[in-house]
This record gives structure tokens, C-alpha cells and sequence, in this order.
């Protein structure tokens, strides 16, 4: 299947004109994050946290989201500190080497560049910077 892809791009490369160019523009990385799973509003009502709780596959009780503090983490939930590895190494978990089973939400980790204001938060309430290192 890959040598076919392949003869196709060397085709499209020894006609004239930019049609590797154009094939490559027309692709896009399936390996994104699509918007269904980024978090959504703070959950308000208790119609909005039993639908947030279906949306990352918790039960109603254990579903217990971040406070609403400003800092852009919506309705994505609090998960205990508890590291992969105190997990049960017997358990018939979907990634045995991870001790995860697929569709598991992660627990929220230090947001990369600082997307509160991307993610809907307001500019009035941004966290001020967090910096890990001293010069």
C-alpha cells in the first residue's frame, strides 16, 4: 500500500507543475486534537456536570472538576495524584506497559504556551507566569 502511495508521489513529481506541492497541502496530520476533546464551559448546573462527567467516561459521584479560578481548565476534571505506577500491575489494562486503558482522561499537567486566553479564559483574571527556575 506504502509503494503505491509512493508511485502515485513520484508520478505527480516528474510532471510538470507543483503537484507534490499541492498533494502535500491537501493533507493534514490525523494525530490532532479535535474539538471535542478540549474542554468546555464550567459546569454550572447539575445537567452540565452529569454531561461533562459522560464526556470524560466518569460517574456522576466521582466527577469533580477544577475550580473555576480563571485559569482556562473548564469543565476537564481533577483526577488524583496518583502515578501510573501505584496502579494495579495485574490489572487487563488496554496499554499494560502505561497501566491506561484507552479513552481515560490524563491528568492536567503544566498547559504548554500558556493558553489561557486561547481557551476562552478571561484577560482579566490570567494567571500571572509561572516560572520554574531561578537565574
Amino acid at each position: 500500500m506504502a509503494a503505491l502511495g509512493g508511485r502515485w508521489v513520484r508520478a505527480l513529481s516528474k510532471g510538470k507543475g507543483t503537484g507534490v506541492t499541492v498533494f502535500m497541502l491537501g493533507t493534514r496530520a490525523a494525530s490532532g486534537i479535535s474539538k471535542d476533546m478540549l474542554p468546555g464551559p464550567y459546569p454550572k448546573t447539575p445537567e452540565e456536570r452529569a454531561a461533562a462527567a459522560k464526556k470524560y467516561n466518569m460517574r456522576v459521584e466521582d466527577y469533580e472538576p477544577y475550580p473555576d479560578e480563571g485559569r482556562g481548565y473548564g469543565d476537564y476534571p481533577m483526577l488524583p495524584a496518583k502515578s501510573q505506577h501505584e496502579r494495579d500491575p495485574w490489572y487487563s489494562w488496554d496499554h499494560p506497559d502505561l497501566r491506561k486503558n484507552w479513552g481515560e482522561p490524563a491528568p492536567k499537567q503544566y498547559p504548554y504556551n500558556n493558553l489561557h486566553l486561547e481557551r476562552g479564559g478571561d484577560p482579566n483574571k490570567q494567571p500571572e507566569e509561572e516560572k520554574h527556575y531561578e537565574i
